[in-house]
């Protein structure tokens, strides 16, 4: 038997490779491409028809299996290319319609009657369409082992209470796999659970006294190659009576091109088997099995298994009544799961809920995630954990180096493109780098807060060394036939084989990732309410606005008039009483004319502060060399003669409002001119760009040589009204030149500021966040 399983494992590989490949060439993706899904040829324990896929009364057979005399009495060439109706009769082809139209599984499988040799055999019947035929299978029936619904309600009922009677996971899966037992009688049943490496390990098994147990033990991913796990997606029962079973190959009629179109049996229970899977099953001393999937959410759980030391058959209603019961098991695995580590999942959702308060009640999220670091380690059951925000790493616990969770973070931003969370228990394996961490660092868990801002939280698990212990030694051995042509061989032996596994940390439990996550869904509802906050404070400020706009208005004209009045009357006094007063009298005049004088260049002042931070920017590409020519030509033309305004070098061209920064350069250059007291006044305008002190920017300076400011005074001159000096030293003045230039500065989203040598004079420097220099 062992060289006719080795043709038919050369012959699968042969379909995907040459046949001649290297030996260095064939690895385990050989399995994973195995088409065996195609594979023309069915298990021996019933009879297929493929049939054209048309309506019902026009139904031929394009394909049927070898076997087809021995189980209807008619061989293979005498039914293709044929009616159905020369098979079944009328009601029961409309019966099968019936199904094809409703896809109905209360009536899976069908029960049809045939004549043979002038008997009638009963079949149990499945159909179902498979892209362009119809597939129909038929398997004999005993009347003896036929389950009536009473039956059925007696097997599932007994079996449902156990199930439901479980309080946790491995009571559930031990309750299912001993029900199972019972009902089939198999020598061996497990519950088989898939790892997130697709590896799987025997969590729960009921055997022979005789038989040595599995329990415990793990099998690697490649056992059950990718697509055989698909399949479990769509089929979720698998039955093998005979694993040491010959093929029966399709006879396809001269009509149907079976090369260009082959049979998709993904769905059909005969369906035969992977030699490959033929062979491993032989190599464990089992001759029958059958497998039902256990689905959780959408995805393949993992399997329930029974193996039989002989041949086995199984009804297909007793199938049923086991397919139910892994139906009622996959359905109680979410129950199980909640119940799971209960209290450890209350304790986690305790710190959610401190955390949400914490940064309601915190000024910044860095202050609000990391004021209790005991509390963000537990979160997630780590022993490190690195806050990320922008350029700046703030490391809490056990942590690789600052320099190296920089170039972690580098390597991260390629894993967030599809989610906001990536973890693993295995590091060193993702991230070779990370073998050189300190502490043995191996498990991961990075969420992704905002990746504009660069907003991440790492938490971090050291090395925790594991012994595993596999069914036999965890490969598959490519061999050599007598021709010198390679194929893989399954393992022979299944003995323990442990394995110490190094690299990893513990993993990542399901509650933990969650945990992360509704962290992350916090900050952003707290980012959202904030956002909601801000939106009613805009919203009251535009309202403010308006009053001061309504305000300013009235300060320009309400009050400038009564004040014009008090000015024109002490005018009209001194030029008719002037010879009635005495000098004291008129002195006073003239002071209160002057004060009014003021009074109204204040509220000036003010309402053009007020406006320009209100006003909208209109940006356009400005020469600023032209800009200080007009400025400096407006000086010449108010006989400032002993004034020398030089420009070092030629400015350059920048996106500005160009009134506003005229204005700018008009205070600073008057500013630097008013207060001098040199006989030659001397002022420089220049630039520098993207110097070691400001890099990336273009910064823009007025240097003057007048009396310069004491170093007291640097923050104080910007304050709107603030004079160092008497009213009428230096000309005088409201005291907002600065405040005005230092609003048009951060109005372009920059900044001014001075530095000043007292009694040589001062230099104010500026950017624009739009400059660009040539």
């Amino acid at each position: 038997m062992a060289s006719a399983f080795i043709t038919k494992t050369k012959a699968a590989i042969a379909q995907l490779t040459d046949p001649h490949l290297p030996a260095a060439d064939v690895d385990i993706t050989n399995c994973d491409r195995e088409p065996i899904h195609i594979p023309a040829a069915i298990q021996p324990h019933g009879v297929m028809l493929a049939l054209s896929n048309s309506r019902a009364g026009d139904w031929k057979i394009v394909s049927v299996s070898q076997n087809s005399a021995q189980y209807l009495g008619v061989s293979p060439e005498s039914l293709l290319d044929r009616p159905l109706d020369q098979l079944l009769n009328g009601p029961q082809i409309q019966t099968i319609q019936s199904y094809l139209d409703e896809n109905c599984e209360a009536v899976n499988p069908l029960r049809l009657e045939i004549e043979v040799d002038n008997t009638t055999r009963p079949f149990a019947a499945v159909v179902h369409r498979s892209a362009a035929v119809v597939i129909l299978e038929l398997e004999l029936t005993d009347d003896k082992e036929r389950i009536t619904f009473f039956d059925f309600h007696s097997l599932v009922k007994r079996s449902i209470g156990a199930i439901q009677q479980t309080t946790n996971l491995t009571e559930l899966c031990q309750a299912a796999a001993q029900e199972v037992q019972r009902i089939t009688g198999y020598d061996r049943v497990m519950v088989y659970k898939f790892d997130e490496d697709d590896s799987g390990s025997v969590i729960a098994e009921v055997k022979r006294s005789d038989m040595v147990p599995y329990l415990g033990l793990r099998y690697p991913a490649t056992d059950i190659p990718k697509q055989a796990k698909y399949l479990y997606t769509l089929n979720l029962l698998r039955l093998i009576p005979e694993v040491r079973y010959q093929p029966v190959p399709m006879v396809n009629a001269p009509s149907f091109d079976a090369a260009a179109t082959p049979i998709d049996m993904s769905l059909a229970s005969l369906r035969s088997v992977s030699p490959i899977h033929v062979e491993y099953l032989g190599n464990m001393g089992v001759r029958a099995t059958m497998t039902m999937s256990l689905v959780r959410n959408n995805r393949l759980w993992g399997l329930l298994v029974c193996h039989h030391k002989t041949p086995r058959t199984l009804p297909y209603e007793r199938r049923t009544v086991c397919e139910f019961i892994a139906q009622v098991m996959a359905l109680e695995l979410n129950a199980k799961f909640e119940s799971e580590d209960a209290d450890y999942k209350l304790h986690l959702k305790a710190i959610q809920v401190s955390f949400a308060k914490a940064l309601l009640q915190s000024e910044t999220l860095e202050e609000g995630l990391t004021c209790d670091v005991e509390k963000l380690l537990a979160l997630t059951g780590s022993t490190g954990v690195a806050f990320c925000s922008g350029n700046q790493i703030k490391l809490m616990g056990d942590t690789p180096e600052r320099s190296e969770v920089e170039r972690l973070m580098d390597w991260l931003s390629d894993r967030f493109e599809h989610g906001s969370l990536y973890h693993t228990a295995a590091l060193g394996e993702a991230y070779p780098l990370a073998q050189a961490f300190k502490g043995g660092t191996s498990g991961l868990m990075a969420l992704s807060i905002s990746k504009v801002q660069r907003l991440y939280i790492l938490w971090f698990r050291p090395e925790v060394v594991q012994t595993v212990i596999w069914a036999g030694k965890p490969d598959k051995p490519t061999e050599i036939d007598q021709l010198g042509e390679v194929y893989l061989s399954p393992r022979q032996s299944f003995d323990r084989w442990q394995q110490t596994v190094k690299g990893q940390s513990l993993p990542w439990k399901a509650c933990e990732i969650e945990a992360a996550l509704e962290l992350r869904t916090a900050v952003i509802g707290l980012v959202l309410q904030k956002a909601d906050e801000l939106s009613q404070l805009n919203s009251e400020l535009a309202r403010s606005n308006v009053e001061l706009d309504a305000f300013a208005y009235i300060a320009s004209h309400d009050l400038k008039e009564p004040l014009r009045g008090i000015y024109n009357y002490s005018s009209f006094l001194i030029e008719d009483y002037s010879s009635k007063l005495d000098e004291d009298g008129v002195d006073k005049l003239h002071t209160l004319m002057r004060l009014t004088r003021r009074m109204e260049d204040l509220i000036s002042s003010l309402l053009h502060y007020s406006r320009l931070g209100r006003s909208e920017l209109n940006s356009t590409t400005v020469d600023l060399g032209e800009v200080v020519s007009e400025v400096v030509e407006v000086i010449d033309m108010s006989s400032q003669k002993d004034v020398q305004v030089d420009v070092a070098r030629s400015l350059p061209m920048v996106e500005c409002d160009r009134i506003q920064v005229t204005e700018l350069f008009m205070n600073l250059i008057t500013n630097g001119i008013k207060y001098n007291d040199k006989a030659e006044k001397h002022i420089e305008v220049g630039y520098s760009a993207d110097t070691a002190a400001n890099p990336g920017q273009t910064v823009f300076y007025v240097k003057d040589n007048g009396i310069g400011i004491r170093e007291k005074h640097l923050e104080v001159i910007f304050r709107i009204f603030k004079r160092l000096h008497a009213p009428k030293r230096f000309g005088g003045g409201t005291g907002a030149g600065l405040t005005i230039a230092k609003k048009i500065a951060e109005r372009h989203s920059g900044q001014l500021w001075v530095s000043s040598v007292y009694g040589e004079g001062s230099t104010f420097y500026f950017t624009l966040e739009a400059a660009k220099h040539d």
